[in-house]
């Protein structure tokens, strides 16, 4: 029955390259490192990270911290200094962003909400774009979830084709290793599920 149905989805989704692997951050390596490997994705192109701009990195890391701080204004309790990064429900598009992309899904249920925030739309045209949205240079926590999608919808549902904006899903940042570790979804969990590339 359709009262049966949530009014949003239950779900965080990540999405990878198969030969990487899944949670592999440029922001948490050293930043020369960071570069010599998006150096090194900017040459063999064919992907979407091959066409990052030159002040790619600096951006994120700035994004990353003004995020970091909006969410612990709001009582957000992060344990680590970068997030990953993860999407409410589905978005198959972002497959095309790799040459062999990967899906891993994990209810909510699955984190601590004191360590997870979101933005409406992917962080960068989330907290850069000037266009007057409501939700622009704004953080919320999974408490807001059920409002902010009753307020301005799923962006899968009415932007599914990028025709409408920047805003193609809602960005969650996972600001914890635990949840991760549990699923077996990182290097060294005791419970290994994933198969690492090199």
């Amino acid at each position: 029955m359709a009262e049966d149905v949530p009014p949003y989805p239950r779900f965080l989704t990540h999405y990878y390259e198969a030969a990487r692997g899944p949670f592999r951050s440029l922001s948490a390596l050293d930043p020369d490192a960071a570069e010599d490997v998006l150096d090194a994705i900017r040459h063999a192109g064919g992907v979407f990270a091959s066409r990052r701009a030159p002040d790619y990195l600096a951006i994120r890391r700035e994004l990353e911290q003004t995020i970091r701080r909006l969410f612990v204004e709001q009582g957000g309790q992060p344990r680590r200094a970068t997030p990953h990064y993860m999407i409410v429900g589905a978005c198959p598009w972002v497959t095309a962003w790799y040459a062999q992309g990967c899906v891993l899904c994990a209810p909510l249920e699955a984190f601590d909400p004191a360590a997870v925030s979101l933005t409406y739309g992917d962080s960068f045209p989330a907290m850069r774009y000037g266009d007057g949205k409501p939700y622009r240079g704004k953080v919320y926590r999974l408490d807001d979830l059920p409002d902010l999608i009753a307020r301005y919808g799923l962006p899968q549902d009415w932007n599914a084709d990028g025709q409408h904006g920047p805003d193609r899903y809602i960005e969650a940042q996972v600001w914890d290793d635990e949840p991760l570790r549990a699923l077996g979804w990182l290097p060294g969990s005791p419970r290994n599920r994933v198969a690492w590339g090199n």
